[in-house]
């Protein structure tokens, strides 16, 4: 707190120095190019001392106006530091005075007044001069409408390109799940089959069922390839009831808070369902975990998910299955981060909106 507030009277009093050099400058206007230096200096000061991130696309007619307005503002910090001082100064000289005994208590319950009075308005005059400089950053010094434009082209761009990725892993991944576990089971099937035909009726009871069992894996295979696809149970019991059977089949201990009063997108459950799948599926193949804990809640139209396990660490965020959940959530406009130190915790945590 109070490195934050020597760094807020630091930039204050800088503005207040370069004040003078832009109003000098508004009057004479020359040289020409000073108009985007002194903006560029401004735009130092902010970012270093008031953490405002300004943009460099701008012309020299919103350069002229930002110095114009700052220049003001800037004389507006230093009346307001001014003032600070004046009343820190007269705090000090009256602590020094009742210290020696010069001043009565009386007259410090006099004065005392006074001075809070000072100390709040000084308080207040640094957070909204503070506050004025961001919103003539932002106002003049911000991007563009056209910049805004080309950064959500890209941003578009990239997400569509991580759909098309994130579809061809997912179908490769199916083609995979189909080639060694369906496809294997069914060619077993079939030569259980061949040999139950070629005995004799009386000694086929136990190949008979053998096949029966390897039928009902096959199922079992082909459902969760049909999870992985899309869980239909979504539809009909809702994003809470299927990730609490997500903790169920887990194989190691899952605790589950979902505060999520209403029903989302389809697209929206579908993601956070998967990521919950994924992150829980590797804490319990490779963690070592012996607990997992998921959150899913929604502030304002923003759904947040954190799956953390108590594991080894060092999962790899560029890995096949991370690396696909993170595009299909930037699909959705949102982002997944992974911290996995070695030694762990593990979090997963993905926002996607939802409004």
């Amino acid at each position: 707190m109070v490195r934050r507030w020597v760094r807020l009277v630091v930039g204050l009093a800088t503005g207040a120095c370069l004040a003078p050099v832009e109003y000098l400058y508004l009057l004479v206007r020359w040289p020409r190019g000073w108009a985007r230096v002194l903006t560029e200096v401004e735009r130092r000061r902010l970012a270093r001392w008031h953490d405002v991130e300004s943009s460099s696309d701008y012309d020299d007619r919103a350069a002229v106006k930002y110095l114009a307005l700052r220049s003001l503002v800037g004389l507006l910090g230093g009346g307001t530091l001014i003032l600070l001082i004046y009343g820190v100064g007269v705090a000090a000289i009256g602590a020094w005075q009742l210290t020696d005994g010069v001043m009565e208590p009386l007259d410090l319950v006099a004065v005392v007044p006074l001075g809070l009075v000072l100390l709040y308005l000084s308080i207040q005059g640094l957070v909204g001069v503070t506050t004025l400089e961001r919103t003539l950053a932002l106002r003049y010094l911000g991007p563009s409408e056209q910049e805004l434009l080309r950064r959500r082209i890209t941003e578009l761009s990239t997400s569509r390109a991580g759909v098309v990725e994130a579809v061809d892993a997912e179908r490769r991944r199916i083609e995979r799940d189909l080639h060694d576990g369906v496809q294997q089971r069914l060619v077993a099937l079939s030569m259980l089959l061949g040999r139950t035909r070629r005995r004799a009726v009386a000694d086929r009871d136990d190949l008979l069922a053998q096949a029966h069992e390897e039928a009902q894996q096959i199922l079992n295979d082909l459902r969760e390839v049909a999870w992985r696809v899309y869980p239909t149970v979504l539809d009909n019991l809702g994003l809470a009831d299927v990730l609490a059977g997500v903790a169920e089949r887990a194989g190691i201990p899952v605790k589950l808070t979902f505060t999520v009063p209403d029903r989302l997108p389809t697209q929206v459950e579908t993601a956070v369902y998967f990521v919950v799948s994924e992150a829980v599926t590797n804490a319990a193949k490779h963690s070592r975990a012996d607990l997992v804990t998921v959150e899913a809640g929604r502030h304002e139209n923003m759904v947040t998910v954190r799956i953390t396990d108590n594991g080894i660490g060092g999962a790899d965020p560029s890995g096949t299955g991370l690396s696909g959940l993170a595009r299909r959530v930037a699909a959705l406009d949102g982002h997944l981060t992974v911290t996995s130190p070695n030694g762990g915790p593990t979090v997963v945590t993905a926002e996607v909106p939802c409004g």
